[in-house]
């Protein structure tokens, strides 16, 4: 692909993105699971904590798209785009589920995707070896992140609980794939401010 060609088909993703057109390439965990019954309040509850993650995929998209197109070697390049793949799935799996749940996605995607996709793109620009470090850094803050949710999810909500599961060893192994592509480790600063980022985007695409 061209350099145009690259910029081209961000910029449709970004659009299917946020439109919520995404369609997965593996049939939803949630497919072996039954919808149990659920009282209000649990239900409310798993479709605020299922907004909160497709707001990550959103961002996962625009991260892997942007550090995609500042890649400087196309074997790296290759990879951002089969991670961004397989966080499609996370995000039409999302999605699905909160249809199912009667909840509404973030209100404030386009802005995630458009702060996302410019982190993304600094990331890039410092090179290879640190841009892999992001990867491995915000992959094993959303590993932590869906570890959380686990706990939080009601035990009777078995088809959000296996795809929040499956996410997680996902985003395991993006991370360990990314170490093993020689990632370099960020500096502690800069983990504190993502966490920091994190936690206002959580808090805020629950409710909103």
């Amino acid at each position: 692909m061209t350099p145009i060609d690259r910029v081209l088909s961000s910029i449709d993703n970004a659009l299917r993105t946020v439109a919520g057109s995404a369609h997965a390439g593996r049939p939803s965990p949630a497919s072996a699971h039954a919808d149990t019954e659920m009282a209000a309040d649990d239900r409310a509850l798993s479709g605020a904590l299922m907004r909160v993650n497709h707001v990550g995929e959103v961002c996962a998209q625009a991260l892997y798209q942007a550090q995609a197109l500042t890649a400087r070697h196309e074997g790296l390049r290759q990879k951002m785009l089969h991670a961004a793949k397989e966080e499609t799935d996370h995000l039409a799996w999302t999605q699905q589920r909160m249809d199912e749940l009667g909840a509404r996605p973030s209100l404030l995607n386009p802005l995630w995707y458009a702060g996302s996709f410019a982190i993304g793109l600094l990331a890039g620009r410092l090179g290879d070896a640190r841009s892999l470090g992001f990867v491995v850094e915000t992959e094993r803050q959303v590993e932590q992140h869906l570890a959380g949710h686990l706990s939080r999810l009601p035990v009777a909500d078995e088809r959000s609980r296996a795809i929040v599961a499956t996410m997680q060893d996902d985003e395991r192994r993006h991370a360990d794939e990314a170490l093993e592509a020689g990632a370099k480790e960020l500096p502690q600063p800069v983990r504190w401010l993502m966490k920091g980022a994190a936690r206002v985007m959580t808090g805020t695409a629950q409710r909103i």
